[in-house]
């Protein structure tokens, strides 16, 4: 008899624990978060091999880019021309004046700057851009596509131009590229810092020793590595010249460095005629990219696609803690033979994060979803075209539907018992089936519940279900305020909101 109770006092509990979670889940709020759409991509973090098209309803859609520079952490700027009302597709630079129209004669994806030789593009760096940064700075690559109409000598490509203090002596600074005889070269001026290579202006020269075909599309780089000291100009992913700027000119030397005076206007094409596409400034030195050769400058314009096909990440998403995703729900279109692959994973801390952890959990759109908790979502989706690389499949939106716990309610009525150098506090429990305990806030000043001084610890102090508590510890003569909030059974980090607010003051003639 005795254990025909026991076995059914177990089998209650279990019953009962099941039917208080699973009120609690049918209790949760839905919401949901639209990325894309009427909203635009504005959430995304990492971009490889795709840009921004046209997808349904007339919204931005996020497609394959025909052989596109990738957009990764070490992008300081990139200016590929794809949206007409704004050039600059990454970086934190600021137009100041643009005179380059819109050609869809482009080399990289579908559209390329076009100049009449009427003012060109001018930008300002803010502040942490390469640019826009006065002092100390290291490895840099600066990269574009050129096809220009003429090749005339004078013609500018790129010009900046500012000052920096050396011993008392202002002196001026030139970072520039222009047409010579058919090539380009470069010439920087007071770049670097206790540089003896320089002329007698101060300069360096990087002479290009091809020439620059009319109406044909070349890749062209200035690099420098901060590391090895290797200043270079490169044309279609060949080292045309070549400077160590070290103390001996050799690579044995010590390392120049790269110091620039305060902030100016970066000039592109002020005095040029002819086309440009995805210029790219990078904090790093060149390395070729995987789709670059030499044989392709100058090619028709038929859209290729790369066939490992490109991938987009958003943003980590903050929702609420303990928040479980239900669902992922796309608007895309998916030509015959392409592909669309999506992830998403979670976490209640995102800043540990890399790229594997933690893991990429694969989904598909419209899919009922379980498992996928935490405070944080992320998205990533991979995108595939077809096997001639001529068809691209796209995304215009994602839906995430997701549900949240619900906060638990605070208790109705608080109220609080001064004593000798301690305060009890009674209260009613919450009306909120979803509470699991309580947590006392408490302070020296109204809203303000910083307190320290408790022997039972700082504020909030954690209490389980219980509907009396006492402080002790607290200073006599001490005003202290109060308020009690309670925490979800699901989950103690999830917290409701504060009850009234109480006080009270102890003092040593009082008994506890």
């Amino acid at each position: 008899m005795v254990v025909f109770f026991k076995s059914n006092i177990k089998r209650f509990s279990a019953a009962a624990i099941i039917f208080i979670f699973s009120t609690i889940l049918l209790s949760a709020e839905k919401r949901e978060i639209l990325l894309g759409g009427r909203k635009g991509w504005t959430d995304l973090k990492y971009q490889d091999s795709v840009t921004i098209g046209k997808g349904r309803y007339g919204y931005d859609c996020i497609e394959l880019a025909s052989n596109s520079f990738v957009f990764d952490e070490t992008t300081d700027l990139l200016i590929d021309f794809e949206d007409p009302q704004n050039p600059i597709s990454a970086g934190n630079y600021e137009i100041v004046s643009n005179h380059l129209k819109t050609s869809t004669q482009a080399i990289m994806e579908k559209n390329a700057g076009l100049s009449r030789n009427l003012g060109g593009l001018n930008i300002i760096g803010k502040k942490g851009t390469f640019f826009g940064s006065e002092g100390l700075l290291g490895s840099f690559a600066i990269e574009f596509w050129l096809c220009p109409s003429i090749s005339e000598n004078g013609e500018t490509i790129l010009n900046w131009e500012s000052s920096k203090n050396v011993c008392g002596k202002l002196v001026y600074q030139l970072l520039n590229c222009v047409f010579d005889t058919g090539h380009l070269d470069w010439t920087l001026s007071h770049f670097f810092d206790s540089y003896n290579g320089a002329d007698n202006n101060g300069e360096i020269h990087l002479k290009g020793s091809s020439n620059v075909i009319p109406d044909k599309w070349s890749y062209h780089v200035l690099s420098y590595d901060a590391q090895t000291g290797i200043l270079e100009y490169i044309v279609n992913g060949i080292t045309e010249d070549l400077i160590y700027i070290t103390s001996t000119g050799k690579e044995e030397g010590e390392v120049s460095l790269i110091i620039l005076g305060p902030a100016s206007e970066l000039q592109f094409c002020p005095d040029y005629t002819g086309k440009i596409d995805d210029i790219r400034i990078l904090r790093r030195p060149y390395s070729p990219p995987d789709y670059q050769s030499a044989e392709r400058a100058g090619k028709s314009e038929r859209m290729i696609y790369a066939p490992a096909g490109g991938r987009f990440e958003t943003q980590p998403i903050r929702v609420s803690t303990g928040s479980s995703l239900n669902s992922l729900n796309a608007e895309m279109s998916i030509p015959s033979q392409t592909g669309i692959c999506f992830f998403v994973r979670s976490g209640e801390n995102c800043y540990g994060w890399t790229d594997s952890f933690p893991e990429w959990i694969p989904v598909e759109s419209g899919e009922n979803l379980s498992g996928i908790t935490g405070l944080y979502f992320q998205v990533a989706c991979d995108l595939y075209p077809d096997g001639n690389g001529e068809k691209t499949p796209s995304v215009t939106s994602i839906q995430l539907d997701f549900s949240e716990i619900p906060l638990p309610l605070p208790p109705f009525a608080v109220k609080a018992l001064a004593k000798n150098g301690s305060v009890t506090l009674n209260w009613t429990y919450s009306v909120d089936d979803t509470a699991g305990g309580y947590y006392i806030y408490y302070g020296n000043r109204p809203g303000e519940y910083l307190g320290r001084v408790a022997i039972e610890g700082e504020s909030p102090v954690k209490v389980e279900n219980t509907t009396t508590y006492t402080l002790t510890g607290l200073e006599n003569g001490t005003i202290y305020y109060f308020a009690v909030a309670a925490w979800s059974s699901m989950d103690d980090r999830i917290i409701g909101p504060l009850s009234r607010e109480v006080f009270a003051r102890p003092l040593d003639r009082l008994k506890n």
